[in-house]
């Protein structure tokens, strides 16, 4: 299932982690693990907020994938199904 997921990183941890150099390889690492189809990198509420679309095969990923963030970054996740143009075209097709 396509996922979108999300993760608002606690300020001052993620200011260390840019600060030592763990931030960077900790994006890099997950990234490399879900090998997501997009990636991108804003600030929300006033936190860096990271989001990553990508195939999650079975629920039992998450905590491959957040348990970085929660630990190293103090972040807030979640994950949420998406779908993209072939995806709503497909489930539309099913309605008729």
């Amino acid at each position: 299932m396509r996922v979108l997921f999300r993760a608002c990183m606690d300020t001052e941890k993620a200011n260390e982690a840019v600060r030592n150099g763990t931030l960077d390889k900790l994006i890099h690492e997950v990234a490399e693990q879900v090998k997501p189809e997009a990636a991108y990198f804003t600030a929300e509420n006033g936190r860096r907020t990271a989001f990553m679309v990508f195939d999650m095969q079975d629920s039992s990923e998450m905590p491959m994938v957040s348990e970085r963030f929660f630990q190293d970054l103090g972040a807030d996740i979640s994950y949420t199904p998406v779908m993209n143009m072939d995806d709503v075209q497909r489930g539309l097709s099913r309605l008729a």
